[in-house]
């Protein structure tokens, strides 16, 4: 089957992977030339994946029977419903149904108007005055968020970003006037205490399949530090929990994704395609942080690495509305992902540096390597701004994982950064600990 592919990071790669394992004959779409899609597809468009009518001329010519589009950028556009109007069945959410991600104001008054649960009080800004309202109503302990795409660097927690009232009205204000997220309207929502984790899930506009929960590391620096990135590294525990997480919690927050994907059907956006919901584990169990209309990046190279199933038929139900009921079959393996970023990531990277990866060493060690966002020119490869490759350890415990991924990113040199910490022992006490806190605070 020919496949078309859209997006050229480590996310996309994961997904080309997926996809020629089950065989697929891949036609990539993507900004900039990442040499491991290059090297697994049949062949590539080096464009912007936002020009719609360019993707769609290529895929009709191409004659893809089936199309996977990976980043959020080109679903804003409406490239999924300009797909399906050229007849490629595409198992990527319609810009409609997309604004669960798109726009936050769209994405908190649907779960309040469905009575959906895991809902953070928010209001919503469309100027200052408003904006100092809420911080009336809600109080310091707050959230400000752009009502739209920023990468995932735009939101600031009170406490972490924002220092006191004044940061918070000032931030609102840049917001509003520089329409960051591309929207003169923000959400101010109450700061929600306990450890993060991410839940994807395969939809069919109906049914809901879920995969292994995942812990993301957005801080750019070790302890969790420095700014929010795109996502340092993650990891995920065989089993499809985490160390933290119970059974009842990972299914209050598969509850609350099918209640959300029912309710954007009733609303007449049938949703199709990867769903990632990003909650915090409180102490009242889980609430929603965001949803994204993908899969994550990195989550998704945890989870596909370990995926056991055919990922092309997966997709085929997903875009079909034909989804086949209950679970769909992991590798019972635990995984941790690093991220390689360019120097100065998260505060001013270093882009067009070259790096050196041993691709048969890294494979020697038992590790996945996954090509984010580089540029390969003349068989080199060359940093953006953004991250550069992913490396994934698979093994039956997380730290076991954790050393893999550690011993295969040696062989990676270059003016690089690297987040150390992520699946190391220390760090994961450090989780569990904090969550018994939390837990400990309600009783």
């Amino acid at each position: 089957m020919k496949v078309l592919a859209v997006g050229g990071g480590g996310r996309e790669h994961a997904i080309v992977e997926a996809l020629v394992r089950s065989g697929a004959n891949v036609y990539a779409c993507m900004k900039n030339s990442n040499p491991g899609i290059r090297r697994a597809a049949v062949d590539c468009l080096l464009a912007d994946e936002t020009g719609v009518a360019k993707v769609v001329e290529y895929a009709t010519g191409k004659g893809v029977s089936l199309a996977v589009i990976g980043p959020e950028a080109p679903l804003e556009k409406g490239l999924a419903d300009s797909l399906e109007a050229a007849g490629i069945p595409t198992a990527s959410p319609s810009r409609a149904a997309a604004m669960i991600e798109t726009s936050k104001v769209f994405a908190r008054e649907l779960m309040l108007k469905h009575g959906i649960a895991g809902r953070a009080k928010f209001i919503v800004a469309r100027d200052v005055n408003e904006a100092e309202l809420a911080l009336d109503e809600l109080g310091e302990d707050i959230v400000v968020k752009p009502e739209g795409l920023t990468g995932g660097k735009g939101v600031k927690v009170f406490g972490e970003h924002l220092r006191s009232r004044e940061e918070a009205i000032a931030y609102s204000g840049e917001i509003l006037e520089r329409r960051i997220g591309g929207s003169a309207s923000l959400v101010i929502e109450e700061k929600l205490v306990g450890e993060e984790f991410t839940l994807q899930a395969f939809c069919d506009g109906k049914r809901l399949a879920p995969m292994p929960a995942v812990q993301d590391h957005k801080r750019a620096f070790e302890g969790d530090q420095g700014p929010n990135t795109g996502g340092m590294g993650s990891y995920s525990q065989a089993g499809g929990l985490l160390p933290f997480l119970s059974q009842s919690e990972y299914d209050s927050a598969v509850d609350i994704m099918r209640r959300t994907v029912e309710a954007l059907g009733s609303e007449g956006a049938e949703y199709k395609g990867a769903l990632y919901g990003q909650f915090m584990l409180t102490r009242e169990g889980p609430k929603v942080v965001e949803f994204n209309a993908r899969f994550g990046d990195p989550e998704a190279m945890n989870t596909l690495s370990i995926f056991d199933d055919d990922f092309v038929s997966i997709c085929e139900g997903m875009a079909g509305g034909s989804l086949s009921s209950g679970n769909v079959s992991f590798a019972p393996e635990a995984t941790v992902c690093k991220y390689i970023v360019p120097e100065g990531y998260g505060v001013k990277p270093l882009s067009g540096q070259e790096i050196q990866i041993d691709e048969r060493a890294v494979s020697n060690e038992g590790a996945l390597l996954y090509y984010a966002n580089v540029n390969e020119e003349g068989g080199r490869v060359y940093t953006t701004t953004s991250r550069a490759a992913g490396v994934v350890g698979v093994s039956e415990e997380i730290e076991e994982a954790e050393s893999v991924a550690e011993r295969a990113i040696r062989h990676i040199t270059g003016r690089i950064a690297i987040r150390h910490d992520i699946g190391t022992r220390e760090m994961l006490e450090s989780r569990v600990r904090h969550m018994q806190e939390i837990r400990g605070a309600s009783g």
